[in-house]
């Protein structure tokens, strides 16, 4: 393993090195290293060349070192930097930190991704039940966490975009090196990292026995948990600080180690360091190979198009069926003690609603009185105060509610078929879907007619839910196998969004504010193709609610009673992903209220999925037309897209979710 790795290195690293604008043979690299002179291709090899394959074999080692430690520490074989969080973590708090404290992040840049990869750590472990966390439930908080912090860094990067624009390539993963600096900052931390964690690998080897097998051996477990947690963010938050966040390096490598029969920490760290260096110095020379037709690729989104079929077929090859039972999780998450009657809830939210709309249509850039707003309703009002409230204004705020409540409705039916109130539309690949759809329409057709966007969205996030149905179908539609297929093609699609991206040649920011879900500008030619959808598939999730509610007992359970459950689960998860795929094609790429909404409800009346239906989708237009207005007035003029707010929104309660999991693990 280890021979076969440094031969592996060697031939990638010295065809790294002849690939770019200029053409460099092997022959002039060997002379470049070994007997350099004062010559434009010698320079070049010594400058540029080699700090970047340098640079990208220690990212790779580090990020692979990590990615073990992580695994052993939780126990979990899909943890990584980048699936519990730590990359988006690192890259939120340094993005931030470029704005406000500039001469902080010139001086210090590994404090403080050493900062946002421990919050983001503490975040996903938390919020996954902690100890008691399974793979499945593991990965979910990983991602959702990562999208709540990228959101904030889409904030950041759109209000203050001449402070960031620099940072959208480097946020992709980025190995480009002008000269040694880079090499020479992470170097050392790198190798004292990856000594150190070699060092304890016969503590390591404990840690994946059970806890009361150490604990008789000597071994005291959670300070020996404790330092190779802080070694892997150290070794993530280094490479962050450098290149960006690169991700699935740390799934990869080990797995692969692991699947040739290298188990002892002493070997594994060592070889998986070996083999994340070659898979990242492979994926940088790739990239380069299509430099004069593609434009350069960020190593990111290179690593994310080769890890997604690895995570693709470690779903479905090594997964093996009693592990699903691990993988799946409870849908309790809580209720109040005293619950208000069902009638009631639905008239107030109902009412909270009518009442935000209301409050809605009055406030812009020109503010109404609700004497005017009600004038208009009966007929009333100025001509022009009608024209702002019909033309612009009134079909703005049904897009967002009608919106809000089909991905509301899309979430509450994910949850259901995954039997995880984790499970959101966009586990599913729906959210990088469309955004693929969308903008690989601008690249093919940039004078496209604003119409056809939607329908390219729309297609994009079919595709994408198609594919990982298809590839979990030969397992049933096993829940943990379509999480997991699922943040495989979301991964591969966020890839193809960041390269489109930055070769499309379009404002960054633009492209962020669709991503980032908007509803500016909509009109009634929005409304209605949207309303229609609505309008067919609401009602048949609702139809659906007793099968639903079978499957929260569990497979066994569920087939015992009756249930088709193949079938049911494929009805079920496709209601959701229609209804998503019609939102995110009107709205763009709106996240968290298909997992924000349900879990409000569920505590509010319990499991009752009909109910669930009704609740969920008017809490779902709250949140919506709540984050479209609070979009138009923070900063007016400028607008926040109203998926950053409902990020911004729903944090509190991703926060307070973590809180209940702690207080029911004690």
């Amino acid at each position: 393993m280890l021979g076969g790795g440094l031969l592996a290195l060697a031939a990638l690293l010295f065809t790294s090195l002849t690939q770019g604008e200029a053409s460099i043979t092997v022959r002039t690299a060997i002379d470049a290293l070994l007997y350099p002179e004062d010559i434009p291709a010698h320079h070049l090899v010594r400058g540029v060349r080699m700090p970047r394959a340098v640079m990208a074999m220690l990212a790779g080692a580090s990020l692979a070192v990590a990615g073990a430690l992580l695994q052993t520490v939780t126990r979990n074989p899909l943890a990584s930097a980048s699936t519990l969080g730590l990359n988006a973590g690192a890259f939120f708090i340094i993005v931030l930190a470029t704005v406000f404290f500039p001469g902080i992040k010139a001086s210090m840049p590994l404090l403080l991704a050493l900062i946002g990869a421990c919050g983001a750590t503490v975040m996903s472990y938390f919020m996954a039940g902690g100890r008691k966390s399974t793979p499945i439930r593991m990965a979910l908080a990983g991602m959702i966490v990562s999208l709540v912090l990228s959101s904030f860094t889409s904030a950041i990067q759109l209000i203050y975009e001449n402070e960031t624009s620099g940072l959208f390539v480097w946020g992709s993963g980025s190995l480009i090196q002008n000269d040694w600096a880079g090499v020479q900052y992470a170097w050392p931390w790198v190798l004292i990292g990856i000594a150190v964690a070699i060092v304890c690998s016969r503590a390591l080897d404990l840690l994946e026995l059970s806890e009361e097998t150490s604990a008789s051996l000597g071994q005291k477990v959670d300070y020996a948990r404790l330092a190779a947690l802080g070694i892997a963010i150290l070794l993530a938050g280094v490479t962050v600080s450098v290149v960006g966040p690169i991700g699935f390096i740390g799934l990869i490598a080990p797995h692969l180690v692991r699947l040739i029969g290298l188990r002892r920490h002493r070997w594994l760290l060592p070889a998986s360091a070996l083999w994340g260096a070659a898979v990242l110095v492979g994926a940088d020379t790739v990239a380069r190979m299509f430099h004069s037709t593609l434009g350069e690729l960020p190593a990111g989104a290179v690593t994310a198009v080769i890890g997604g079929p690895w995570l693709i077929w470690l779903a479905i090859r090594v997964i093996r069926e009693q592990r699903s039972a691990a993988g799946s999780s409870s849908m309790s998450i809580g209720s109040m003690k005293n619950k208000l009657p069902y009638g009631l809830l639905v008239a107030i939210a109902s009412l909270a609603l009518i009442l935000l709309i209301t409050g809605s249509l009055m406030l812009g850039s020109l503010r109404l009185s609700f004497a005017e707003v009600l004038a208009i309703w009966t007929g009333g009002g100025s001509e022009f105060s009608r024209n702002i409230v019909f033309t612009l204004r009134l079909p703005r705020i049904l897009v967002a509610a009608v919106a809000g409540a089909a991905l509301a409705v899309a979430g509450a039916m994910m949850q259901g078929a995954l039997r995880n109130p984790l499970a959101d539309s966009s586990i599913v690949g729906v959210t990088a879907g469309a955004g693929a759809g969308a903008l690989l329409l601008l690249i093919i057709w940039p004078l496209a007619p604003a119409a056809l966007l939607p329908g390219a969205a729309l297609a994009g996030a079919i595709l994408a839910a198609g594919t990982v149905y298809l590839l979990a179908w030969r397992k049933g539609l096993n829940p943990l196998v379509i999480v997991l297929v699922g943040i495989a093609i979301s991964a591969i699609g966020s890839a193809v969004i960041q390269f489109l991206v930055i070769k499309s040649g379009i404002m960054a920011s633009g492209a962020i504010a669709w991503l980032a879900g908007s509803t500016y500008a909509k009109s009634w030619d929005t409304l209605i193709p949207l309303s229609i959808a609505c309008a067919v598939l609401i009602p048949l999730a609702w139809l659906l609610g007793r099968r639903v509610d079978l499957l929260a007992f569990g497979d066994q359970v569920s087939i015992g009673l009756g249930l088709k459950l193949q079938r049911t689960r494929l009805i079920t998860a496709a209601i959701g992903v229609a209804l998503a795929a019609a939102a995110v094609a009107s709205v763009g790429t709106v996240g968290f209220i298909g997992l924000l909404a349900p879990h409000a409800v569920r505590m509010l009346t319990g499991h009752n999925h009909r109910h669930s239906v009704v609740l969920s989708a008017i809490m779902g237009a709250l949140l919506l037309v709540g984050a479209d207005m609070l979009g138009k007035i923070i900063l007016a003029p400028k607008e926040i897209p109203s998926g950053i707010v409902v990020a911004l929104i729903g944090t509190p309660y991703l926060l307070m979710l973590m809180y209940r999991s702690a207080i029911r693990r004690q």
